[in-house]
Order: structure tokens, then sequence, then C-alpha cells
């Protein structure tokens, strides 16, 4: 009777009160299921108001919540069952469209057992979630696209101030070379008359007063 009552009984507890239990996750899925089109009625009406409430509860979540919230995986929800809790009660405490009555569920059978439900709240939140990555997402990709046309820019302004810059030089080499050239027309003009020949008229002149002597 010892051994019925320490090892036996409890299994059979254990066993029983599982099955219970998933009975009851399942029944409160179910009726969950049922006031989804309230539910979206009000996620819409609610959307504006929202979002900027669920975007500052989302990057408060960890890395791993954060996936989860996306992906929707059995698997994530699993792994990261705590953090998945904690953020359906954040969700609860802004009173985000059923995130309450799936919080309570998911706090009495855990969220493994109403994946369902927790994933149709994360679905919501998701939208909210997509919108802002691709609004970060836009921001960057024309920020890059400036700083690719300033480079252009840049770039542009750089070979014209070379090319510029070369076409002046290119008139002071001109400029050089064609006073070089005046200054040797110059000098040679200065040798062309110091090699002029002398007149020989005045020494006619003396050879033909000579006689007159």
């Amino acid at each position: 009777m010892g051994y019925w009552k320490s090892k036996v009984l409890p299994k059979i507890s254990k066993v029983f009160g599982k099955n219970g239990k998933k009975s009851a996750a399942a029944e409160a899925s179910k009726g969950f299921e049922e006031s989804k089109e309230g539910i979206n009625k009000e996620f819409e009406e609610k959307k504006a108001e929202l979002q900027p409430k669920v975007i500052e509860i989302y990057e408060a979540s960890s890395a791993e919540v954060k996936t989860v919230v996306k992906e929707r995986k059995e698997l994530g929800l699993k792994k990261n069952s705590a953090g998945v809790q904690c953020f359906l009660e954040e969700l609860a405490k802004i009173d985000f469209p059923g995130s309450k009555t799936v919080s309570e569920s998911s706090s009495q059978y855990g969220p493994t057992l109403v994946p369902g439900p927790v994933f149709f709240v994360f679905e919501k939140v998701s939208t909210f979630i997509v919108t802002e990555e691709k609004d970060t997402t836009t921001t960057t990709e024309d920020t890059a696209r400036e700083i690719d046309a300033a480079a252009a820019t840049e770039e542009s302004s750089k070979e014209k101030d070379a090319a510029s810059t070369t076409e002046e030089a290119g008139k002071e080499k001109e400029v050089v070379a064609e006073e070089k050239k005046e200054e040797g027309t110059e000098k040679e003009e200065v040798v062309a008359e110091k090699s002029e020949p002398v007149s020989s008229e005045p020494a006619k002149a003396v050879q033909e007063e000579a006689p007159k002597a």
C-alpha cells in the first residue's frame, strides 16, 4: 500500500492531470476562436492608438521573444515560454485586443498548450513591427542614396578642379615659352646690331685730304 501511494498514484495523477490540462487548454482555444471576429474589429478601431505602445513593448523585449513574435513557431514558443508570458502580460496592460484572455490561458496552461491564440495575438502585433521595419529600411536606403549622390558630386567637382588646374598649367607653360621666345628674338637682334660692319667712308676722306699737305 505504501508503494502504491508513494510511486504509482502520483504517476496516475500526473497523467490524468496532464490530460485534463490539455483538454481544458483545448476548450480555451476553441472559445478564443469563436471570439476572433470581435477581436479583429476592436483591433482595427484601436490600431492607430496601439501602434506606439506596442512598438515600445516590442523594443523592450529580448531578441528571442522578438523572433517568436515575427516567426511564430511552436519550438520558439516552447524555448521562450517565460518571455512570451511576460510579453502577453505587457500587451494586456495596454488593453491589446484579445491579449488579456490569451495571457490568462497561457498563465494557467502554459503557452505551448494554447499556441493558436498566442500566435493570433502575435500576428496582430507583427503588423506594427513589419511596418516599422519597412520605414526604417526605406529611411536607410534614402540616406545611402543621398550619400552616394553627394560622393558622386564631390568626385565630379574634383575632376573639374583637376581639369581646370591642368588647363591653367598648360596656359602658364605657353606664356613662359612665348616669353622665352621673345627674349631669344631680342638677343638675336642685339647680336645682329653688334655685328654690323663699320663704315669705311671716314678713312677715304682722310686719304683724299693727304695730298693737300
